[in-house]
């Protein structure tokens, strides 16, 4: 079974992630911030990843330290999660539209964590989001999770659609890179012979 739980407590948050990466996209998020946590379930069920998390935040300042902390918990599950990853595809990308946003991801589990984001959300808020902190996330995640991701948006006007668009697709590269290629079950995905 790929799966693992991590706790994360710092001055500023408490949080438990746990991640299946064999599920079937079954989600229980609670950040205590409305717009990430459906964020959140949308990550989860796109990219078939069994997900919970948990986080007390100071959200009395904002929701920045909650929204990267996921991020950074989250990544360290995957890492944990997909072991010394044998056997996965490894590389991921999906071209996702959502009504007037157009996103590609694609993305590499390389254990080199490089984030290009290439997003321009055109309002600073999403009802009380901000949306800069999609941004965040994606950083977090991608550098604590070992991602080489490419995110660029490529049409798009709804700062709510963009970003929606942006965790579908990025989901969905994920389920495609953590499948269990049939052709090499028992092979690192690398001529290193490590990831």
């Amino acid at each position: 079974m790929r799966s693992a739980t991590v706790t994360r407590t710092t001055a500023e948050t408490k949080i438990t992630v746990e991640v299946n990466l064999d599920g079937t996209g079954s989600y229980d998020n609670q950040t205590g911030v409305g717009f990430f946590d459906h964020m959140l379930d949308q990550l989860a069920r796109h990219s078939l990843i069994d997900m919970k998390v948990r986080c007390e935040g100071d959200l009395h300042i904002d929701d920045h330290h909650s929204v990267e902390d996921v991020g950074i918990a989250l990544g360290q599950a995957l890492t944990q999660a997909m072991g010394d990853k044998r056997g996965i595809v490894r590389y991921g990308a999906c071209l996702l539209p959502m009504d007037d946003a157009l996103v590609r991801a694609a993305l590499d589990l390389s254990a080199r964590p490089f984030l290009v984001w290439n997003v321009d959300l055109p309002t600073a808020k999403i009802g009380t989001f901000d949306t800069e902190l999609v941004r965040e996330f994606f950083q977090a995640f991608s550098t604590h999770g070992g991602i080489t991701l490419h995110v660029d948006m490529l049409h798009g006007v709804n700062s709510h659609h963009i970003a929606e668009a942006a965790f579908k697709a990025v989901a969905r590269a994920l389920r495609d890179a953590l499948e269990v290629d049939p052709r090499k079950a028992d092979a690192i995905p690398s001529t290193k012979g490590a990831l």
